[in-house]
């Protein structure tokens, strides 16, 4: 399969590669995810948390690409369950404005999935175990997104996770028995044109890139959590509740958070209860490295894929690469 653009992701949204942009929060804004759309990829806007001032921002500047019909936006579903204002109002907009799809992550979709059909947006579930696939079926998915833990952000913890290399076949075959039309995509270690390749072979029809597009000129991490990253290895991230923790974050139960093991991170390894219950001090140590912009206080949001990060391209230009890399693997031989 050398077309890429022939994959039935590609062929379904009108792209030109099988790529998404993970929908990151503060991260995906409206310049990462148009340069994407324009490079032939799905951009998602990072609506994360729901903040309704930021998703309108930074949806709109994404609309500077609306021509492509390539940008759409993500939540986190159970935030959703607390304010759905920033949803409504993405889903209330003109329909040449409205997103071409909406992701959704770490909760249960089916409260939201009429809404979204009725606004003609495609909705594409994340999900973490198999346990949670019928859901997303039910909720009317046109896309599920298998997210390996070896993702960096929010993800399922080490007991209740699984490996992006088992976990895309296993839900490929379960999909083509019980749901064939519905697409899957890879998430967690895709990050350069091998890893989108072996997803592909794995019957993954799409891949959803997050660290490494998080790494590029556009995204709207920190410069400073970006310089970190490509300096790290793969050995160097852990997924535990210490920052969420820290950023005084309530995520439910069995999520936590991939990134780089820092200084303070190291700190608190293995004593995460202790940290619960007087967390003060650490949270004034991580609140100042973050007025600083000091990485071995505050986080930078990377996940194992953080060892095939070498520098920091323009969106386009990743995109390029990793397309034309990952037709070179599949071009027969």
């Amino acid at each position: 399969m050398t077309h890429l653009q022939h994959s039935r992701f590609s062929a379904r949204f009108g792209l030109t590669t099988p790529v998404a942009l993970a929908p990151m929060a503060l991260a995906s804004g409206g310049a990462l995810a148009a340069a994407c759309a324009r490079a032939g990829a799905l951009g998602l806007v990072g609506g994360g948390y729901g903040d309704l001032a930021w998703t309108q921002r930074e949806y709109q500047l994404a609309l500077q690409a609306a021509d492509t019909g390539r940008i759409g936006c993500g939540f986190i579903t159970w935030k959703l369950d607390e304010d759905a204002s920033a949803l409504d109002w993405v889903l209330d907009l003109p329909a040449a404005q409205r997103p071409r799809a909406v992701m959704l992550s770490f909760g249960d979709p089916r409260p939201y999935g009429a809404r979204i059909a009725a606004s003609g947006a495609a909705l594409i579930c994340q999900v973490q175990c198999m346990a949670q696939v019928p859901q997303a079926i039910e909720a009317g998915a046109s896309a599920i997104v298998a997210q390996g833990a070896e993702a960096g952000g929010h993800g399922m913890d080490a007991l209740h996770g699984r490996a992006t290399l088992t976990f895309v076949p296993e839900l490929a075959d379960w999909l083509a028995a019980h749901s064939p039309d519905t697409l899957l995509l890879a998430a967690g270690g895709i990050a350069d044109g091998r890893t989108l390749a072996a997803a592909l072979v794995l019957g993954a029809d799409g891949v959803l890139v997050g660290s490494r597009l998080w790494a590029t000129q556009e995204s709207l991490a920190p410069a400073g959590a970006k310089a970190l990253a490509v300096q790290t290895d793969g050995d160097g991230t852990a997924r535990t509740a210490i920052f969420d923790i820290l950023r005084r974050k309530n995520w439910p139960a069995p999520y936590d958070f991939r990134a780089i093991r820092n200084p303070l991170h190291r700190q608190w390894e293995g004593r995460i209860d202790a940290l619960r219950a007087a967390p003060e001090e650490a949270r004034a140590a991580y609140d100042a490295g973050v007025a600083a912009g000091d990485f071995s206080a505050a986080h930078a949001t990377a996940g194992e894929a953080v060892g095939l990060i070498h520098d920091l391209p323009g969106a386009a230009e990743l995109i390029a690469r990793m397309d034309a890399q990952a037709r070179a693997r599949l071009a027969p031989r």
